[in-house]
């Protein structure tokens, strides 16, 4: 397998996971070839991050006037391909946490429990009004 650059050893990373949904792939996210077309897992990336915040409570829209997260940034590793009807698992986690901002690592493992799919994202807590970065409270920090 390829080195991934965000992950130091694969094994220890991929056992770290505890949070995951499951995702059954579409027709629509095929393409002509039938296998999942290369935007999907970003799609599934979102589903799965938002159900992973909203398990710790945390993507409460009503709340979003003193800060909220947005993506800043989305990486994504293909190591086996994915074809219409696979049942798969996306596994998320929080990978590091730091004043203003977290990575989030995801993992797709398909129905044979081989990974193919490895990811990773950064979330900045803004301020809604001004769009800057602010500091996470302690109680997300906590949470996450």
């Amino acid at each position: 397998m390829k080195k991934i650059p965000y992950i130091d050893n694969f094994d220890e990373w991929k056992n770290d996971f505890s949070f995951s949904i499951p995702i059954k792939i579409r027709f629509s996210e095929t393409d002509m070839f039938g296998h999942v077309n290369n935007v999907s897992p970003f799609i599934y990336f979102e589903e799965g991050r938002i159900a992973y915040l909203q398990s710790m409570g945390l993507f409460n829209m009503e709340d979003a006037s003193e800060g909220m997260p947005i993506v800043a940034d989305l990486q994504c590793d293909y190591l086996k391909q994915m074809y219409f009807g696979d049942q798969l698992t996306l596994y998320v986690k929080t990978a590091s946490v730091g004043n203003t901002s977290l990575d989030i690592h995801y993992m797709i493992k398909d129905e044979k429990d081989e990974v193919s799919v490895t990811g990773r994202g950064r979330m900045v807590y803004i301020n809604p009004a001004s769009g800057k970065p602010i500091a996470l409270p302690q109680i997300l920090k906590e949470k996450l």
